[in-house]
C-alpha cells in the first residue's frame, strides 16, 4: 500500500504538527509548557535531535519560546488583528483617537522610541512625494510595544514644506495624531494605498522586535494622499509576522 502524504513527512514534522494542533484545540494553553525532549524522546520513539528538531519548529513559526533551564512554552503573547481598513478612517483620526485604538482594545500600546529630524529625503522617497530637487523631509521614526512586546517598527517621511513648524515635527503629534494635523494644516488625507511585502528580518529589525530565530517580517508601506492625489506621507512598518493578523474587511 502506498504511503500517504502524511507518512511521508520527517517524524520532527509529525511530532510538530501534532503539538501544533494540540495547541490549537486548547489542550495546551498560552503559558504552559510543552513535553520536553526527554518526554517526546520516550512518547515517540525518537532520538533526541529528533525531539530536538520538532519543538525548534514551534519556537521557529513563533508558536512557543524556550526560556533557559525551564522548557519550551507556548507563546502567551496574543497576535494582534491589525483592521486595515476601519484604523484609517476619518472617523478614527478625525475625532482625535489614535489609529491604534481600532486594533488594540483594553491592550497596553506604548511608543517607547521616537526620533523626528528634518532629512534629505532618499530618492524613492522624493520620487514617490514629487518633491523638488534639494526638498527635505520630516523624517518620524518610532517602535510601538504592545502588552511589552516590540510589535512594529514605523518610519514616516512627510514633505518639509507642509509641516514645518506643525506639532508633526515634535514627538507628541497630539490627538488624532499626524492625520489629523495634516487636516488641520489644509492636507486632509482623502485616499490612502498601502503595498504589503514579507521577508526575514535584518539582524537589527530582529534585535529592536525581540524575534524568535526564523520568523520573518511583514512590511507595510502606506501613502497617504490629499485632495487632488498630492501624496502628503509615506510610512514603511516592519511588523513582526508572529505578533500580527492582518484583516481587511470591505462590501463586495
Amino acid at each position: 500500500m502506498a504511503n500517504t502524504d502524511d507518512d511521508r513527512r520527517p517524524k520532527y514534522q509529525r511530532i510538530a504538527d501534532s503539538l501544533r494542533e494540540a495547541i490549537q484545540s486548547g489542550e495546551y494553553g498560552p503559558g504552559d509548557r510543552l513535553p520536553g525532549e526527554n518526554e517526546l524522546m520516550a512518547a515517540h520513539g525518537v532520538a533526541r535531535m529528533t525531539a530536538r528538531q520538532a519543538l525548534s519548529v514551534l519556537r521557529d513559526e513563533g508558536v512557543a519560546e524556550a526560556r533557559k533551564g525551564a522548557g519550551v512554552f507556548v507563546r502567551a503573547f496574543r497576535p494582534l488583528r491589525r483592521r486595515g481598513i476601519q484604523r484609517l478612517s476619518q472617523e478614527q483620526w478625525g475625532s482625535g483617537r489614535s489609529i491604534w485604538s481600532a486594533d488594540i482594545e483594553n491592550r497596553a500600546l506604548e511608543v517607547d522610541q521616537v526620533a523626528v529630524s528634518e532629512e534629505a529625503a532618499p530618492d524613492r522617497i522624493s520620487a514617490v512625494l514629487d518633491l523638488a530637487d534639494e526638498e527635505t523631509v520630516c523624517v518620524r521614526r518610532r517602535r510601538f510595544v504592545l502588552d511589552g512586546k516590540p510589535v512594529l517598527l514605523a518610519t514616516s517621511y512627510l514633505p518639509t514644506s507642509v509641516v514645518a513648524g506643525s506639532a508633526i515635527t515634535q514627538e507628541d503629534t497630539g490627538p488624532g495624531g499626524t492625520y489629523a494635523r495634516l487636516a488641520e494644516l489644509g492636507y486632509k488625507p482623502v485616499h490612502f494605498r498601502e503595498e504589503i511585502r514579507s521577508r526575514m528580518p535584518t539582524k537589527d529589525e530582529a534585535a529592536q522586535l525581540s524575534m524568535s530565530a526564523g520568523t520573518p517580517v511583514i512590511l507595510i508601506c502606506r501613502t497617504a494622499f490629499a485632495d487632488e492625489g498630492r501624496p502628503v506621507e509615506i510610512n514603511e512598518m516592519t511588523l513582526d509576522a508572529a505578533s500580527y493578523i492582518l484583516e481587511y474587511d470591505f462590501d463586495a
